[in-house]
């Protein structure tokens, strides 16, 4: 079965579940509404099916690779990227200023998982230049941002972000790339950077480094990175991509997936760049790139369980084996287990991530600094539990196959190759629950208690309608709210550390159980009810268990010794 892209369920999702009118409700966001929306999903669901879908096997089966130095994309690549281009899907939330639509994060959220699903390795371009461009708009300079922002938003030229090295991976602090002025207002750029995302094409006039290295007087550490800009030409004076730059690409990485999308060694050799913000202000800078892309990342993980599931319900309805109503495997108890485990998480997965780009947007909106605190502790559940179903759905879809999900012909295994890596850039899903259980609870848990008095206070709601639901979903909460407090509590941080993870995902299934909730009783007796059911009653009540590993802090790990470990 040909991929769909899931426009239904985001028009469901943004009307009834996460509260897109509050967004479309807004000065900034007025004319956003329901009906432009629907027919810009529309749009571009249209272009992930009939242009990027036709292009993912084509790009595991032929991936980019370097020619005497210069990278050849996958075919079809060049024309895929026309198309995303020519749709205004890479500028979807730019500033209408230099080209953009200026449309909601909720938007441009719900158009890249689609687009994830349809060719995850070309999806991964526009999302790193989406990244930039928001980077640039918040702290670039005017003559930076006019000559930049339009040719990225356009697709003209494209971004990546430099940010690891060998030595320097999660600790960034400790790369060693530098960066020396030149006396006219630019800068010497020298340095190695690794896994660079789509670090050169030859579908763009131009692609643009955000590089992060350290002046001569940088401090050892994060705080004395700063942030430039390294063109692979260097711009003419009518603003056109003009001689190479001082950089290369030095080797394409070989990978388990994403074949289509190169992973590239850069090599920096004295390259000439400008500053982007304030000197020693890199991270800062680097950040705003990075939590876009998080929620984009997570994003990616929805679409590929999107495009998993997809793959793995037509196999089984079309499978016949054994005895069963339809004749099909579709029938048999435990592959509806899994088929429908794979369709309740996406749902959870997908309704955690809108709501999360919600409330970015009403941030964005309103200036509400409550707004801004729930987007950001939204933004690393979003991410680790997006990639996490991603990657727990694919391999399901393997399963599902049986031995054929084990036959590279069958495209079952595509999925699970090109997803898993998304649990590891942008920021491990370990990284992502060590941020949820330290910085995003620096405020004394608040961002977090007010979020679970809202899922309380709407299953209190619920009772009257839906009672058999409404009080699984309470009675998680207050449990969750235990362990929320009980992690506040600690002052050691390695005690908060060692339960992140199961306190992540806890969390991710107190959601899922509360946008479930509410889905079903916009859909009382249909479908989405049916699978609310499902998910509250067979997959929320993982909670419980997570939340005691959760609380068990770190004694037990540490009373191994490595010696004793490795033995």
């Amino acid at each position: 079965m040909p991929y769909r892209s899931p426009v239904t369920d985001y028009t469901f999702l943004l009307s009834h579940v996460v509260g897109y009118d509050r967004v479309s409700g807004t000065e900034k966001y007025a004319e956003a509404g329901a009906d432009m929306v629907s027919a810009i999903l529309t749009e571009a669901g249209r272009m992930c099916d009939e242009v990027m879908a036709p292009l993912q096997r084509g790009g595991d089966l032929n991936p980019a690779r370097l020619e005497n130095g210069a990278l050849r994309s996958s075919p079809g690549f060049a024309e895929g990227w026309k198309a995303i281009a020519e749709g205004g899907w890479i500028g979807m939330s730019g500033s209408p200023e230099h080209g953009g639509m200026g449309l909601p994060m909720a938007v441009t959220t719900a158009v890249n998982d689609m687009m994830s699903g349809a060719c995850l390795s070309l999806q991964l371009a526009p999302l790193m230049s989406q990244g930039q461009i928001e980077a640039l708009e918040h702290h670039a300079s005017d003559a930076i941002k006019a000559l930049y922002l339009p040719k990225l938003i356009s697709g003209e030229w494209s971004g990546t972000m430099n940010l690891t090295e060998p030595q320097a991976g999660s600790d960034v602090g400790a790369l060693s790339s530098k960066a020396e002025p030149n006396g006219d207002g630019t800068y010497a750029v020298t340095g190695q950077k690794i896994f660079i995302s789509w670090g050169d094409n030859d579908f763009c006039d131009n692609v643009c480094h955000l590089v992060l290295a350290r002046l001569p007087d940088g401090v050892p550490g994060t705080k004395g990175i700063s942030l430039f800009l390294v063109p692979r030409n260097l711009p003419d004076e009518n603003g056109n991509a003009g001689v190479a730059n001082s950089l290369k690409v030095v080797s394409l990485e070989h990978k388990m997936g994403l074949h289509g999308s190169p992973t590239c060694v850069m090599q920096y050799d004295g390259a000439t760049g400008w500053l982007v913000g304030e000197e020693h202000g890199g991270m800062a800078a680097m950040f705003t790139m990075m939590n876009n892309a998080r929620l984009g990342v997570g994003g990616q993980g929805v679409g590929v369980a999107e495009a998993a599931w997809q793959h793995a319900m037509a196999y089984a309805m079309e499978r016949k084996q054994g005895k069963s109503a339809s004749g099909t495997i579709a029938d048999h108890a435990d592959v509806r287990r899994m088929l429908t485990s794979m369709k309740a998480d996406v749902f959870a997965a997908r309704a955690i991530l809108a709501a999360c780009a919600v409330a970015i947007d009403m941030g964005n909106a309103t200036g509400s600094a409550e707004w801004k605190a729930r987007a950001a502790f939204l933004t690393p559940i979003a991410k680790a539990f997006g990639t996490d179903t991603g990657i727990a759905v694919s391999e399901t879809g393997v399963q599902v196959h049986g031995g054929m999900g084990f036959i590279e012909e069958t495209g079952a295994a595509q999925f699970y190759r090109d997803v898993r890596v998304t649990a590891i850039y942008e920021g491990t899903n370990g990284i992502q629950a060590m941020d949820l259980v330290a910085r995003k609870m620096m405020d004394g848990g608040e961002a977090a208690a007010k979020l679970l008095d809202e899922i309380e206070d709407h299953a209190e709601r619920a009772r009257g309608r839906l009672p058999e639901l409404a009080g699984p979903v309470w009675e998680a909460t207050e449990t969750l709210r235990e362990a929320t407090e009980w992690m506040v509590a600690q002052g050691e941080l390695n005690d908060r550390f060692a339960g992140a993870v199961p306190f992540l995902r806890a969390f991710a299934r107190v959601l899922g159980g509360h946008f479930h909730l509410i889905a079903a009783l916009a859909d009382p007796g249909g479908p989405r009810e049916k699978l609310a059911r499902y998910y509250i009653n067979a997959l929320l009540p993982e909670h419980a268990g997570l939340l005691e590993q959760a609380q068990g802090g770190c004694a037990d790990l540490y009373a191994i010794s490595l010696e004793e470990l490795s033995a």
